[in-house]
């Protein structure tokens, strides 16, 4: 078994883009800038936001954070949004979710200018990216095909089965997979919490990418020997045996799956690094285009 290790692939891919800031930066040419909109006071947006914030300083990104109560009204964060997407200082910038329930996600996700939207979360880049069109990548799904492709897993002609059908990572993995380009032309399968005969299913997975949410929710007995197993969830699991009273997992049984996989990512150090790394990736292509 080997361990896909998002630490480290996602350290090379940053360091590449500190040496492409530093030549910015060489030619007279301002860093990039990532902004991020922060609603509320949601614990797990914070820390996702502040190691974003972490990252861009580390590699030479200027970031900025727009944080408001939640109870802001939809129409004062649209207006917030419009804002930055004309201030030409922002390279790209993000609305972290989840939103508070008297915000459309919907509305303002199509309030972000496609060429700003470094989440990859517009219909139009969504759009583009399932015709294989240039446009952004969804990060966490991009930090995937990365990591695949730097470890030189073979995709082409292999069955590929996503868990889950989430807009933000199981839909746009399953339309990556097939594309007819490296990483993809897999034969890909999508599995959800309706699909009948799962368990089946999974076992024919050469690759198998869990973003269904449920903590180690994919068993040994789930996965063929030799498998790739990609592992997106990340849960805080009850452990009244650690200081803080809980423990982080995936969606998948590690330490028994572990066994069976060719190739596995660890929760955490897997997915998560590559997903901020990949961010940041996008950050640099909407920098460039202002070149």
């Amino acid at each position: 078994m080997m361990l896909l290790d998002g630490k480290e692939i996602s350290k090379q891919l940053k360091d590449e883009l500190k040496a492409e800031v530093n030549e910015m930066l060489a030619n007279g040419y301002r860093p990039p800038h990532l902004a991020v909109i922060l609603v509320g006071s949601n614990a797990a947006s914070e820390t996702y936001v502040n190691a974003k914030v972490k990252a861009c300083s580390a590699i030479g990104y200027e970031s900025s954070v727009i944080n408001f109560p939640p109870e802001i009204t939809q129409e004062m964060l649209l207006q917030a949004i419009d804002d930055l997407n004309e201030n030409e200082e922002i390279d790209g910038f993000i609305v972290q979710l989840p939103l508070p329930n008297h915000i459309d996600d919907k509305t303002v996700i199509e309030r972000v200018m496609p060429k700003k939207d470094v989440d990859g979360f517009h219909p139009i880049n969504v759009g583009k990216m399932a015709l294989g069109l240039d446009a952004f990548i969804s990060a966490t799904p991009g930090g995937i095909v990365e990591l695949l492709k730097r470890y030189e897993i073979e995709t082409e002609g292999k069955h590929c089965v996503v868990l889950g059908r989430s807009n933000i990572v199981g839909g746009p993995m399953a339309m990556l997979m097939r594309r007819n380009t490296y990483p993809g032309n897999s034969t890909v399968t999508v599995a959800h919490s309706r699909t009948k005969n799962l368990k089946q299913i999974c076992l024919q997975a050469d690759i198998l990418i869990a973003a269904i949410g449920k903590p180690e929710f994919v068993t040994e007995d789930m996965v063929k020997e030799g498998a790739v197993v990609i592992d997106v969830g990340i849960n805080r699991v009850d452990d009244p045996s650690r200081e803080k009273g809980y423990r982080l997992t995936g969606d998948v049984d590690f330490s028994n799956v572990s066994k069976k996989a060719s190739h596995i990512t660890p929760v955490p150090g897997g997915v998560g690094p590559m997903t901020i790394a990949y961010l940041l990736k996008n950050t640099m292509i909407a920098a460039r285009k202002r070149l």
